[in-house]
């Protein structure tokens, strides 16, 4: 089997005869927990935004996802899996008046194949527990090398609308490799919470990292990876 995979509310009801209206509260300022974001992350950038009165959202991470879908290739691709590597730990912050946000995910905490997300992959094979386990293993550990870079940093300045939508200026940091992306994106709005949705493909060589491969390359991980990212963030209220 091939073992490796790859591989961003609260409710207020208003009575007076008329019906329940669910609205989104500001969060509290921007903060992070030490620790528990890559040291230099920009959070001050964001703080000072806040304070001089500026929109800032912050990142829902129970309700973003960022999912990569990895190929398997070679020879011998028939007696493996394709596999969906996922995060539900994004976390930062947008500033749209500065037209900037960061991001960072935790590599340690990566889903392999949630069964969710294979269906809607369409992914035609179905791996093991066992399999699973060691592709994410396999993958934190000798591919991402998480010890050493324990996190994925994504920095967006600028853009421009286009007729579909937008386009961003993505820097992604991974592998302790920056490379920077032209990526097509939607945004919206609703009852104050932004939602920024998109596609991306890369190349794990254009983070230094060697796709996995055996058997003289019988057996082999597609270098090109295809990423989707749902963010959600809500506002953030330097007030509070």
């Amino acid at each position: 089997m091939l073992r490796l995979g790859y591989a961003i509310a609260l409710v207020m009801l208003i009575a007076a005869c008329a019906p329940p209206v669910r609205v989104t509260a500001p969060e509290p300022a921007p903060t992070l927990a030490k620790g528990s974001a890559p040291e230099g992350f920009p959070i001050k950038r964001y703080q000072e935004a806040a304070a001089q009165g500026k929109p800032v959202y912050r990142v829902d991470p129970e309700q973003s996802l960022v999912s990569v879908l990895v190929r398997r290739g070679g020879s011998l691709a028939h007696l493996g899996h394709d596999h969906v590597v996922a995060s539900r730990g994004v976390q930062g912050y947008i500033a749209p008046d500065e037209r900037i946000a960061d991001f960072f995910v935790p590599l340690a905490e990566l889903s392999v194949d949630e069964p969710v997300l294979r269906a809607e992959g369409r992914l035609d094979t179905q791996p093991t527990e066992s399999d699973i386990a060691g592709t994410r293993s396999n993958m934190l550990d000798k591919v991402l090398e998480t010890q050493r870079f324990p996190y994925a940093l994504i920095h967006i300045s600028g853009g421009e609308k286009t007729p579909t939508g937008l386009r961003l200026d993505v820097t992604i940091t991974l592998h302790g490799v920056r490379r920077s992306f032209d990526v097509p994106a939607q945004m919206e709005t609703v009852e104050g919470a932004m939602s920024v949705e998109g596609t991306l493909e890369l190349k794990q060589s254009d983070f230094g990292i060697v796709p996995f491969s055996i058997l003289g390359g019988a057996m082999q991980v597609q270098d090109r990876l295809s990423l989707r990212f749902r963010i959600r963030a809500r506002p953030v209220d330097a007030r509070s």
